[in-house]
């Protein structure tokens, strides 16, 4: 009956842990215009490249890095508690058990919530460095402004003495 019980909380526990992420970016970016759509395509390689570098892993290995380690964590706590807990009641074995297989549960959906909150900080870090890639090779990003293109403005005088005041006009004294 025990072993019954511990394979189920035991299967629940890794399936809380699992957590499905898009391994790519969740931001819309289009070719820049009269860009070849194969250029557009090696960009795209470039940058989901450059941001898995920049973030280490991918969102969805940084997801169940965390769920994997909160879940770990939670059947040791619970293991030794139950040891405790038995050990008072008289039966450290049992309350060990106990407590292993209520920490990997608990431990599992803190896990899930761990997760969740990890996936959003990394897929938000990779989403940002395929944008700032994206843009710089010249691709447009819905929502972000173009940067103001710089316009011709006459050059400076020439260096030398200031031209003349206009006629009629008297000169300030130097």
């Amino acid at each position: 009956m025990f072993i019954k019980w511990g394979i189920v909380l035991l299967g629940i526990g890794v399936l809380s842990a699992c957590a499905v992420i898009p391994t790519g970016p969740n931001v819309m970016v289009l070719p820049a215009p009269g860009k070849p759509f194969e250029v557009f395509q090696a960009d795209d390689a470039a940058c989901r490249q450059y941001a898995r570098a920049q973030l280490g892993l991918e969102p969805a290995e940084a997801a169940n890095q965390s769920a994997v380690v909160s879940g770990a964590v939670g059947t040791v706590i619970g293991a030794a508690a139950g040891a405790l807990i038995g050990a008072g009641a008289g039966n450290p074995a049992a309350g060990a058990a106990i407590g292993a297989g209520s920490g990997l549960v608990l431990g599992g959906a803190g896990g899930l919530g761990a997760s969740s909150a990890s996936a959003a900080t990394s897929q938000s870090r990779y989403d940002m460095a395929y944008v700032q890639c994206m843009y710089a090779k010249g691709n447009q990003v819905p929502g972000v402004a173009t940067a103001p293109v710089a316009r011709s403005t006459p050059p400076p005088p020439p260096p030398g003495l200031p031209p003349p005041p206009p006629p009629g006009v008297v000169p300030p004294p130097y």
